[in-house]
């Protein structure tokens, strides 16, 4: 299903939500795909309550057999030397959201995101923000109308307790990029 497609599988800063996209990952890697990860600073960098960096990367190196694009010089190849079929970022986060709108590259997924797009290839966000309906709301809009951005299909997580906050369908990743390489956006986009 997925035999030969090339994926940079971007992993940002939501650190409840990273451990949950391995199993994700992992699908990827078992439908065929050619899994290249993606990191940025703050997941390279930091431990937190959830897992230390060392044991996500070591998991991460584990699924994909590659190893991890952690600099932005590591990541800006990725254009010039059209490596990638598609940039999945996911978790991408309220802040990585923002960067992407703004055209700010100082991260190694924000470069791997603007090396993909100079080729007008696919990128597609997967939405894990506490502020999605809020501020970053914004930054949504402004991507769901760009040219080559796709989104993960998002649902409001917990609209009683966190009201703006947004999370995508993680089991929708595969699907969504099958999509996204015909230039399509997957639907129900929220829901």
């Amino acid at each position: 299903m997925m035999r030969g497609i090339k994926i940079g599988f971007g992993v940002t800063g939501s650190f409840c939500t990273a451990l949950g996209v391995l199993p994700h990952i992992e699908k990827l890697v078992d439908l065929g795909a050619e899994v290249h990860p993606i990191i940025s600073r703050n997941v390279a960098e930091f431990d937190t309550r959830f897992t230390t960096a060392k044991e996500f990367k070591a998991r991460l190196r584990e699924i994909t057999g590659r190893e991890i694009i952690e600099t932005i010089t590591q990541a800006e190849p990725i254009g010039p030397l059209k490596l990638m079929d598609v940039i999945v970022v996911a978790p991408c986060t309220g802040n990585t959201t923002a960067k992407i709108a703004n055209a700010i590259t100082d991260t190694p997924v924000t470069m791997a995101v603007k090396a993909q797009l100079r080729n007008e290839r696919p990128v597609v966000l997967g939405v894990a923000s506490n502020d999605g309906l809020g501020l970053g709301a914004r930054n949504i809009g402004c991507l769901l109308n760009a040219r080559n951005i796709y989104f993960i299909p998002f649902f409001q997580d917990d609209p009683f307790n966190k009201g703006r906050s947004l999370m995508f369908r993680g089991e929708a990743i595969a699907d969504t990029i099958l999509e996204a390489l015909k230039g399509k956006q997957l639907q129900p986009v929220l829901g």
